[in-house]
């Protein structure tokens, strides 16, 4: 799979792992829309308790996010109810592509995969994942190969007209002392006000975390905005920057046909 093609579907109607809540008033913005920050809490909480439906909260406890893909089909709203399927699409021993599918009862509809990694919780580097677990990602997949590949591969530019301060909180720190992935999307939702049309329509974001950012670094984000990429569509990219050094990349554009 690649940034240009669509998500993989679910391979059985009712496989994976289900859970629903409702849309709750500060998970969306003025307009009642379900933001990219509370799309991200919805797909580590689906995470967390699919791990403690079983006993992988003991054997595989410990995962970090390198890619999440967000496709907004259909925005979902408040008030609304939410049911969010959690599936593997491709896996490794070390790593795996979650796809979680989140609905609502009013017709919303968004279309998410994470790459997440296995780590060991000592040493902070991949680690195998157990057998049992190995056996249940495989129950959706036949592919056992997957490969890192980067797909925001544009270099960061120098500076940009809309540089941003992201001050980073105390509550945006996770338990290994780095900035929550969730936390990043509140940035993404801050430009996003300057860009409504990017969400007015279908469309895809594609967050690549490339190193973590510790509690008390400073954040700038840089930008850029194409009116029309290669194919003719309006496109924001952003670059978290840390001293100097890009920590993680952003894109938006129309979802792929």
């Amino acid at each position: 799979m690649s940034l240009d093609q669509p998500l993989a579907p679910l391979p059985q109607e009712g496989s994976g792992f289900s859970a629903s809540w409702p849309v709750r008033a500060g998970d969306v913005d003025p307009y009642q829309r379900l933001r990219f920050d509370a799309t991200a809490r919805y797909l580590q909480d689906i995470a967390w308790e699919e791990m403690h439906s079983g006993a992988f909260e003991n054997s595989d406890p410990a995962w970090i996010v390198r890619r999440t893909v967000v496709d907004v089909v259909r925005p979902i709203h408040w008030p609304d109810r939410v049911r969010l399927t959690r599936w593997c699409s491709a896996m490794s021993t070390r790593w795996t592509n979650m796809r979680v599918r989140i609905t609502s009862e009013n017709g919303g509809l968004i279309e998410t995969e994470g790459f997440w990694i296995n780590i060991n919780e000592f040493t902070n580097m991949p680690t195998r994942i157990s057998d049992d677990m190995l056996a249940q990602l495989s129950r959706t997949t036949d592919e056992h190969r997957l490969r890192w590949r980067p797909w925001l591969t544009d270099q960061t530019p120098p500076e940009s007209d809309t540089d941003l301060p992201f001050p980073v909180r105390s509550t945006d720190i996770d338990q290994y002392n780095h900035v929550n992935n969730a936390a990043y999307w509140q940035a993404v939702e801050q430009y996003l006000v300057d860009y409504p049309k990017l969400v007015a329509g279908p469309h895809r974001a594609v967050i690549e975390y490339i190193a973590p950012v510790w509690a008390r670094q400073h954040i700038a984000v840089r930008s850029r905005y194409e009116p029309g990429d290669r194919t003719g569509h309006p496109v924001l990219r952003l670059w978290f920057v840390v001293g100097g050094v890009t920590t993680t990349a952003v894109r938006i554009g129309p979802l792929p046909n």
